[in-house]
């Protein structure tokens, strides 16, 4: 697999019975807390291995620290991210650091997967079942932390999310048997869910009342918060959206939130939905159905109440 459907990885054979997958991702702290930061930058950058269903093995670090700031701020990201890839049972082989004006932190991964069984973000198919497997909110609320705008017991709990593996799920996915999965990031859910949608040639049908939310992040955007990005995933995705009349602002920016380190979107046969929704929850995973997948018709996404 390369770049052609704008994957979470790219997917290189080098024998019938092991693949490599490879990939990297970094960005500045969303988070005060130096230590979080560095275990949400590594829980995000692995979660690209899971979402192929493949299982990460080594990796390096991705420094840019500003030379004048105090070294123990560096020192707590790289323990925040050694331990959360010692959780994943992933080594930090080494990896190169460079003077800049922001922090910024993630790694480069290396995994495995045998090939023919990774999982790609297209192969969806009609009757298949949305599965996702965190809630939204992870955008709007450290926005609103950035502006002392937010809670603590809200941001912790987004901080927790957002540093949970999404490891447990991928292996239930692969145990159970699904078609496609992505994880949702940057792009939000809806932005996601348009690349599996165009990539699958299917539609998508999302049920907002169905999506789970993180405590807190309605009431964010109902005063008016949301970053940037979140506005702009809107902006980008409504040529493929049909909403129903009922959708509100504000639930339209919460299906294109900007996520960091967010839950794993599998679309798998229905019949199977239940069973991975009860096995989630035997790890601690609160899963979702959130959607049905359809024959293509009219737009690739259709959001209703």
């Amino acid at each position: 697999m390369g770049i052609d459907t704008g994957d979470d990885a790219a997917v290189y054979k080098i024998s019938d019975q092991i693949a490599l997958i490879q990939t990297l991702d970094f960005f500045p702290p969303i988070v005060d807390d130096p230590y979080s930061y560095g275990a949400i930058a590594v829980a995000n950058s692995l979660s690209d291995v899971y979402a192929m269903g493949g299982h990460p093995l080594i990796a390096l670090n991705i420094v840019g620290f500003p030379i004048a700031l105090d070294k123990s701020i560096l020192q707590q990201i790289l323990l925040g991210g050694a331990h959360k890839a010692h959780e994943a049972g992933v080594l930090i082989v080494g990896g190169h650091t460079v003077d800049d004006v922001e922090p910024k932190y993630g790694l480069s991964v290396t995994g495995l997967v045998k090939p023919g069984a990774h999982y790609a973000n297209v192969g969806a198919l009609p009757g298949d079942a949305l599965v996702l497997t965190k809630p939204l909110g992870t955008g709007i609320i450290t926005t609103a932390a950035k502006a002392d705008s937010v809670d603590k017991e809200i941001l912790d709990n987004a901080i927790k999310i957002m540093a949970t593996l999404n490891r447990d799920a991928s292996e239930l996915m692969v145990e159970i048997g699904g078609n496609a999965c992505t994880d949702i990031t940057g792009f939000g859910l809806l932005g996601h869910l348009e690349r599996m949608a165009i990539g699958s040639n299917v539609s998508l049908r999302i049920h907002l009342s169905a999506v789970p939310v993180i405590p807190g992040t309605w009431q964010l955007l109902e005063e008016g918060i949301a970053p940037g990005g979140t506005h702009r995933n809107l902006s980008s995705v409504e040529k493929s959206i049909q909403w129903d009349s009922d959708i509100s602002y504000e639930a339209k920016l919460l299906l294109c939130d900007a996520q960091t380190s967010g839950g794993l979107l599998i679309s798998l046969p229905h019949n199977k939905a239940n069973t991975l929704i009860s096995q989630l929850a035997q790890k601690g995973i609160v899963g979702s159905v959130v959607g049905e997948v359809l024959e293509s018709q009219g737009p690739p996404i259709h959001v209703v109440q």
